[in-house]
């Protein structure tokens, strides 16, 4: 019998199995398809402070930051179990002056590292970059990891060692219900027969809804589909950050069903450009929209006008676990007591993830957590519930 049993084996679900074991617990993490087989999967493996508003989900954001240099360690050592962690920075670019004074407010706001740059001085960030832009602001914590390499070490180094702790990794299985005494959760049931344990973590990213409608409670998440092309690889670095436009900070909080582009493009460490982002609500539909990629495509050359030299080798979709209010879910259930939820990080989990499942392992162990869980607590949208 397990302290924990942790639903999704993708990079949230990684991180809480990872901190618990950490903390001494002796975890099982169950999934029905593979590591990382779900949004994990298919994100660009961002870690970013620059597209959020002050307030909770930046806090979040900056502990996580933290944690992922931490796990990455030391940037001159080679680390042969790594992740690909690129602290390399990120540059938000503006098209007009009043953008731009609209970017130098958000960054003032948020009150993190940030460095205003001129428009004669985006050439020294990104030497290929377009010219024209109004000027941009550089945010040096952002970064990059490889998402599935990140999730699948998480769930090795967990299970490697720790004092006291254990983990135990289950695919190919799907979870069916909860066991229950009274109204606590005391495990799962599922398609491979039962699981006791003495708490259950719904880290299930897009289906975390699912799962906790099987357990009778309400939290809203909803699949938010995105598209991702890779370009044939570039012998020499074509970007050196992860660059956007401003309309990203934008459509990362827009509450807009309808489809929403904006160009984000970053090179990686094999030599492909990856080049999103695009947002909307279509269910599960994994239809491939071609007038998408060609937005995606054009925006893309907007900002890099070499990209259009290049052939896209692929592309691939993905869903954002989206919430209403666009902040995870995270903490204890009150309506079923023993039910921990970490889901509905939206387009953010791979850089919320090590944040989310050390402050799931602080509430596991009764420790007081480092961040006020209140406005991220699963219970909230009760009032909204139809």
């Amino acid at each position: 019998m397990p302290d924990v049993v942790v639903i999704g084996a993708g990079v949230v679900g990684a991180a809480c199995a990872y901190y618990a074991a950490r903390a001494g617990l002796d975890v099982v993490v169950v999934d029905r398809g593979p590591v990382a087989g779900g949004t994990t999967g298919a994100g660009e493996g961002n870690v970013l402070v620059s597209d959020k508003e002050p307030g909770p989900e930046l806090d979040l954001a900056l502990l996580s930051n933290d944690l992922w240099r931490e796990l990455a360690g030391p940037s001159e050592l080679p680390d042969p179990d790594g992740f690909e962690f690129e602290p390399k920075g990120g540059l938000v670019v503006a098209e007009t002056d009043e953008v731009l004074r609209a970017l130098r407010d958000l960054a003032g706001k948020q009150g993190v590292e940030h460095v205003v740059v001129a428009p004669d001085g985006l050439g020294d960030y990104e030497p290929h970059l377009a010219r024209g832009f109004a000027g941009g602001v550089f945010y040096p914590q952002d970064a990059q990891v490889q998402p599935m390499l990140a999730a699948a070490r998480l769930i090795r180094r967990g299970a490697d060692h720790f004092g006291g702790g254990t983990l135990m990794l289950r695919t190919g299985v799907t979870v069916t219900g909860f066991l229950r005494d009274g109204d606590r959760v005391t495990g799962v049931r599922t398609d491979r027969g039962d699981i006791l344990a003495g708490a259950v973590v719904n880290a299930a990213g897009t289906w975390g809804g699912e799962i906790a409608a099987l357990a009778g409670t309400h939290v809203p998440v909803l699949p938010r589909r995105g598209f991702i092309l890779v370009t044939e690889p570039f012998r020499e670095p074509l970007v050196r950050h992860k660059v956007y436009t401003a309309a990203y900070v934008t459509n990362v909080a827009s509450d807009s069903a309808g489809l929403e582009t904006s160009a984000v493009v970053e090179g990686t460490p094999a030599g492909p450009v990856l080049i999103g982002a695009s947002r909307e609500r279509v269910g599960f539909d994994r239809t491939i929209s071609v007038p998408v990629l060609e937005r995606l495509a054009r925006q893309a050359v907007e900002l890099f006008p070499a990209l259009a030299e290049r052939r896209v080798i692929r592309t691939y979709c993905g869903f954002r676990p989206y919430c209403p209010d666009h902040l995870p879910v995270i903490g204890e259930d009150p309506r079923a007591p023993g039910l921990y939820h970490a889901c509905g990080h939206e387009g953010a989990g791979i850089g919320l993830a090590p944040a989310t499942g050390h402050l799931i392992a602080q509430a596991l162990t009764g420790r007081r957590p480092d961040l006020d869980l209140t406005p991220f607590r699963p219970d909230r949208f009760e009032e909204e519930r139809p």
